[in-house]
């Protein structure tokens, strides 16, 4: 709840003179754990897709990671990849 609340990762993180130079994603599919269900309005073992996103600085550390659990049949996963020329 301080002055960059809501400002983003990389707004934040440079608030703190950290430079983000990219995030990675990995996805993975699964079924809800216990607590999931009735957390996020679904089926006990439906069908969930994990994201674990780390934000990564300029010289390579992890600063931030973030666990998004969402519902599989709520949601479609796409990328846009840039392709460099």
């Amino acid at each position: 709840m301080g002055p960059t609340r809501g400002a983003g990762v990389v707004n934040r993180m440079a608030e703190i003179g950290v430079a983000i130079s990219h995030a990675v994603e990995e996805p993975e599919p699964r079924h809800a754990t216990a607590e999931e269900p009735s957390l996020l309005g679904i089926q006990k073992a439906a069908l969930v897709t994990h994201i674990r996103r780390t934000y990564y600085s300029d010289d390579g550390r992890p600063v931030e990671t973030a666990d998004i659990v969402v519902p599989a049949a709520h949601c479609e996963i796409v990328y846009e990849i840039p392709i460099n020329r």
